[in-house]
């Protein structure tokens, strides 16, 4: 008995040894009960956490910190010291290596360079890989707007993936993708944001569960610059310009499941929406649709206007009266009609926005158009108005 308890005396000090060893002196305090918390989540692989801590050079301290203390319990129950170690290190390789990363705030480099995931994807040590694949192609750059442009544009070359419906999974990891040669939207962004992050650019997955015309999810990449996020993707236009603005533009506010998210590694207000396994609720995530209503609506304004053309602001108010603080306001999807077919939509202004803020479309001038929406009951209206014959219109429909 007595052996029995010297035993247990000594395991439960080479425990406390092992606790204590971890530098927490070095780990800010801002951590410490999310680290404890993330250990008793952890159970067994408790001691590859505490060991990476224990590892970690003291400038990366606070990078394997920030890891350990936001990775989603899947993690926590299964990653091994080496792979945090690994991926921090490189991360602050490519942070000392590119001008561009050494500029970057350390929180937006915690939270979009340094983790080694963006969605549900499989676990990967990409990074080592990513970095000797890209470094050179981003070796001449001098800022990170050029290294941005110069991995988008030869992204397709060097991981020799393309868009295919064949593939095996959506949410492929990028080593699942380069086996295959093959990928669809979720998985080529998935790619392109490591190839991104891999030489200290900010990124991040960004997406919809369903567009509001109901064809379908689709995902794309974000990058920081100058203290914004720019939307891009896999096969890039200039950044801010893609096929799928008129659709994200069109998103509704109202409802999660046309929401435009935007990953986040650690917790950003809500979760991402996966619609290959919608129980996921660890992939944190921002809400970005009014940033992409806002930028639709900002391009569809600035794009030059054919001669017999008129850019249309369109409000829906409760009744016709004039409400200078917006509560006369209403949120509601106008769809607009020409000859009995829909040719545009979108969703109106709340009564909680800004007050210069407009549905906008672009129709001829002096023209006849079936406005229709439906009211808070259901209810739906209609009213048939004519364009007025300049460069601007404005037009006030109501529900009484």
């Amino acid at each position: 008995m007595r052996q029995r308890f010297i035993y247990s005396v000594f395991i439960w000090i080479i425990a406390l040894t092992i606790v204590q060893a971890s530098p927490a002196g070095k780990v800010p305090a801002k951590y410490s009960a999310l680290i404890s918390k993330a250990f008793k989540n952890a159970g067994p692989n408790k001691v590859q956490l505490q060991k990476a801590l224990r590892l970690a050079p003291s400038s990366q301290t606070e990078g394997v910190a920030f890891l350990i203390a936001y990775m989603p319990v899947r993690d926590l129950r299964s990653l091994k010291a080496d792979f945090i170690l690994e991926n921090t290190a490189l991360a602050y390789k490519a942070r000392e290596t590119f001008p561009w990363a050494k500029a970057i705030p350390d929180s937006v480099f915690l939270n979009d360079v340094l983790p080694y995931v963006s969605l549900n994807e499989t676990r990967e040590n990409w990074r080592k890989d990513f970095f000797e694949r890209f470094s050179s192609r981003v070796k001449g750059c001098t800022t990170l707007a050029q290294a941005i442009d110069s991995v988008n544009k030869n992204i397709n070359k060097v991981v020799q993936v393309e868009y295919n419906t064949k593939r095996k999974k959506p949410d492929q990891s990028p080593f699942e993708s380069m086996q295959q040669h093959m990928a669809t939207c979720s998985g080529l962004s998935i790619i392109l944001a490591d190839a991104f992050r891999a030489v200290g650019i900010p990124a991040r997955v960004a997406g919809t569960a369903m567009w509001t015309n109901m064809r379908g999810n689709h995902n794309w990449v974000e990058v920081w610059l100058d203290g914004q996020w720019y939307f891009t993707e896999f096969y890039p236009d200039k950044l801010n310009h893609s096929w799928f603005l008129a659709d994200a533009g069109k998103a509704d506010p109202s409802k999660r499941l046309h929401w435009i998210f935007a990953s986040s590694f650690k917790p950003a207000g809500t979760y991402f929406t996966l619609v290959w396994d919608e129980k996921i609720r660890y992939v944190h995530a921002f809400n970005v649709t009014d940033r992409y209503i806002k930028e639709y609506q900002e391009q569809l304004s600035g794009e030059k206007l054919k001669d017999d053309e008129t850019l249309v602001s369109v409000v829906l108010q409760k009744d016709d009266s004039c409400s200078p603080d917006g509560n006369n306001r209403i949120a509601a999807r106008i769809g607009v009609l020409s000859e009995g077919k829909e040719i545009d939509f979108g969703y109106s202004s709340s009564s909680t926005d800004d007050l210069n803020k407009f549905l906008k479309f672009k129709l001829k001038k002096n023209t006849e158009y079936l406005f229709v929406f439906t009211d808070t009951k259901g209810v739906k209206h209609q009213k048939v108005v004519k364009t007025a014959d300049a460069a601007e219109d404005m037009i006030i429909l109501s529900l009484k």
